[in-house]
């Protein structure tokens, strides 16, 4: 995939570009199928660049896609034919068809079948047209692709099969030409295999959400293409199916399997009110859900989008591949070159032998393997994110994050739940800790402050039924009261017992301490005494400390905390996850220069928040981590990366899937490079038969294939 040759620096980005200096660029996108490897990327460049008014060709031999940008607003009718004469098929409206696999199993299977036999002839007179047989039924496939590169001048390892074969019958070799026939016929047949199976992963992401869905209209249930349901339609949900569209439940209840979206392993409890997503799995309970956003506008669709975004966007390693493999294939067919000609003329060598080696020499020379090493690696760790329920919005990106030296927090909602949590209970006067919770809870059921509501939630989640109250008065910048069992009863902060002169030195030890720790400490009193002391806080997510030990664990060396909240809160939070670097009361300006700061000390910035609120610190890290955006599409737009669930956990699962892909993409590159070399070398000495060259080139292709698809998987189950 992603082989590109660009006629202009400009980028393509979409389907229809503005004005691009005095002329309008327009972007063509069209599905082409039959390309199974990087030569194919090759052709059809060279088929399409030299088009009037061509500016851009991106090659997705994965996808099967290609994409133009051109000048003006011409049509793709030469652009089509260009690539019809290049050998594939182009589709305008519909997913290219994989490339058939049956007629290539017949082929291979008959030239092998043939060259059994043409050996087995020895010497007789048969041998020879069995194993041409043999050489012609394997190079149905290859030589018509040979033909169509040389009519766009594309040196692609077809022609060079072709020749090698062709020479090995001028020197009287015929086994092996056939043998170099069959074994090419089979590596073709195992290559469309391996990349087939690439193109599936790919393509299954693409169908989670269902085609139709079943509307509540007029009274009747109809049953309706997705395409056509509108924004504010009700659509029925029943038990097991998915859900069609993005929305807002108004009746029932079920769980929710929402692993697509968020790739949370744990189905959802969701009920009235509860926001949806399509292409998730409803559970057990019917659902009637309001639809929030059309089915182009879904965060699946807004998923998938970004997704084929990414996969046409090259990392800096593709890239320089690319560049060294255009000039390494002439390099080392000119060698071959003058391998077969030097030797005979300057030293007396045999023409046969030389020209041999030469031979041999060109079919080592294709770089497939080392091209398409990195695009089959970057889109399979692309994709396998993106099943986790974690997007990144490219190569570059995926490489960038397994690079990440110190990661930046931002506290509220981010490492804390960003909800007031009951954190302390301190009884008084001879009460109990159950009783203190129902008599406090008793006063703030009728508050809408977020304290009074930590309370009263404290006393739901524990099963403490709130005391009766009645004659509920706030008390500004004091805290509130009302009457219980007859008697007033006070709940607020010190000024409370300032106010009613009960205060104690037991009473402001305990508060002064609690809020040393940077929590919010209440008390509760009657006219007459104390009775408790209650506190709260933000309180950190459950495993946030070990998801952070996590992330040191997958390479990370600093971890920092940026928050706008006072110092005493954050201190607290630090330590108890064990931050490096706690900087509190910033502004989202001062979170902006404090990552400016590290990326100046050398460090290299990740940093993670909502992807809104802390746009600046985002936009000023080397990566920007949106975390819990799921229905977010401001976040979706913005971040390079966007973790669709709040799980602490995936930030530390895609730093150590970004560092196993760019791991995997350098023992494809090593690979290659080595049985290059190796071959190469025994080439140049003689030890290298036609057939061991194929099979060592297309063997390495296949090898490099199937170890980038083990970046599809999840890091911590496979190596």
């Amino acid at each position: 995939m992603g082989s590109s040759m660009s006629k202009s620096s400009s980028k393509a980005g979409g389907r229809a570009d503005g004005p691009t200096g005095s002329t309008a660029a327009a972007v063509l996108d069209l599905n082409v199928g039959g390309m199974d490897c990087a030569a194919c990327a090759a052709a059809v460049e060279k088929a399409v660049c030299p088009l009037p008014g061509v500016r851009q060709v991106q090659v997705d031999v994965v996808k099967g896609r290609v994409r133009v940008e051109r000048e003006g607003s011409r049509g793709q009718s030469d652009i089509a034919r260009a690539i019809r004469g290049a050998g594939y098929t182009v589709e305008v409206d519909a997913k290219p068809a994989a490339p058939a696999i049956a007629p290539r199993v017949w082929s291979a299977a008959i030239s092998g079948l043939l060259l059994g036999l043409g050996m087995l002839a020895g010497n007789s007179r048969l041998a020879i047209p069995v194993l041409f047989l043999s050489a012609l039924v394997g190079s149905i496939y290859v030589v018509p692709r040979a033909i169509r590169a040389l009519r766009v001048g594309s040196l692609d390892i077809n022609i060079l099969v072709t020749l090698a074969s062709i020479g090995a019958m001028i020197l009287g070799e015929w086994s092996e030409a056939a043998a170099v026939m069959f074994l090419f016929a089979i590596a073709q047949l195992l290559e469309t295999w391996a990349m087939g199976r690439a193109r599936r992963a790919i393509q299954a992401l693409m169908q989670l959400a269902p085609s139709e869905a079943t509307v509540l209209r007029d009274g009747q249930l109809a049953k309706v293409p997705v395409g056509s349901v509108k924004v504010g339609e009700t659509v029925l949900v029943r038990p097991g199916e998915r859900l069609p569209l993005d929305g807002v439940i108004t009746a029932g209840e079920s769980v929710v399997d929402q692993a697509t979206i968020t790739g949370e392993s744990v189905p959802v409890t969701k009920d009235s009110g509860g926001e949806v997503f399509a292409g998730t799995i409803n559970g057990h309970g019917a659902l009637e859900v309001r639809v929030t956003h059309h089915a182009e506008d879904t965060t699946l669709a807004r998923i998938m989008h970004a997704v084929e975004e990414a996969q046409s966007t090259r990392a800096p390693t593709q890239s320089l591949v690319d560049r060294f493999a255009k000039v390494y294939t002439p390099a080392v067919v000119g060698l071959a070159a003058l391998i077969a000609v030097i030797p005979p003329l300057a030293m007396g060598g045999e023409w046969a032998t030389w020209l041999y080696r030469a031979l041999a020499l060109l079919v080592i020379a294709c770089p497939c393997a080392l091209v398409i090493s990195t695009p089959v690696t970057i889109v399979s760790g692309l994709t396998g994110a993106a099943r986790a329920g974690v997007l990144i919005k490219g190569g570059a990106q995926l490489e960038a994050a397994g690079r990440l030296s110190t990661i930046a927090f931002d506290k509220t909602g981010t490492l804390t739940l960003g909800r007031l949590q009951l954190t302390d209970v301190i009884p008084l006067n001879g009460l109990g800790s159950r009783e203190l919770i129902g008599l406090a809870a008793g006063v703030d059921r009728h508050s809408e402050h977020p304290v009074a509501r930590a309370v009263v939630h404290a006393a739901v989640r524990d099963g403490i039924t709130p005391v009766e109250s009645t004659a509920f008065t706030a008390l500004p910048g004091r805290g509130a009261r009302a009457i219980v069992a007859g008697k007033p009863i006070f709940i607020g902060n010190m000024r409370i017992c300032s106010d009613l002169g009960t205060c104690r030195d037991e009473v402001h030890r305990t508060i002064e301490a609690l809020e040393a720790q940077g929590k919010t400490a209440i008390l509760l009193s009657d006219e007459a005494e104390p009775l408790g002391v209650l506190a709260i806080a933000d309180e950190p997510r459950p495993k946030a400390r070990e998801n952070l030990d996590a992330i040191r664990a997958s390479g990370v060396r600093r971890i920092v905390m940026l928050t706008g909240d006072n110092l005493a809160v954050a201190r607290r939070v630090g330590s108890e996850l064990g931050v490096d670097d706690v900087r509190a009361g910033l502004l989202p300006a001062d979170k902006q220069v404090a990552v400016a700061g590290l990326r100046e000390q050398g460090e290299r910035v990740g940093v993670v928040g909502d992807g809104v609120n802390d746009a600046p610190a985002l936009a000023a890290a080397d990566i920007g981590i949106a975390m819990g955006a799921a229905g977010s599409h401001v976040a979706l737009e913005t971040a390079d990366i966007v973790l669709m669930s709040d799980d602490l956990g995936q930030v530390a699962q895609t730093i150590a899937r970004s560092r196993r892909t760019v791991r995997i993409v350098k023992e494809n590159i090593t690979f290659a490079l080595a049985i290059k070399v190796v071959f190469l070398g025994l080439a140049l000495a003689g030890m290298a038969t036609l057939w061991m060259a194929v099979a060592a080139d297309m063997g390495a292709s296949l090898a490099v294939i199937l170890n980038g698809l083990r970046a599809l998987h999840h890091p911590q189950n496979q190596a």
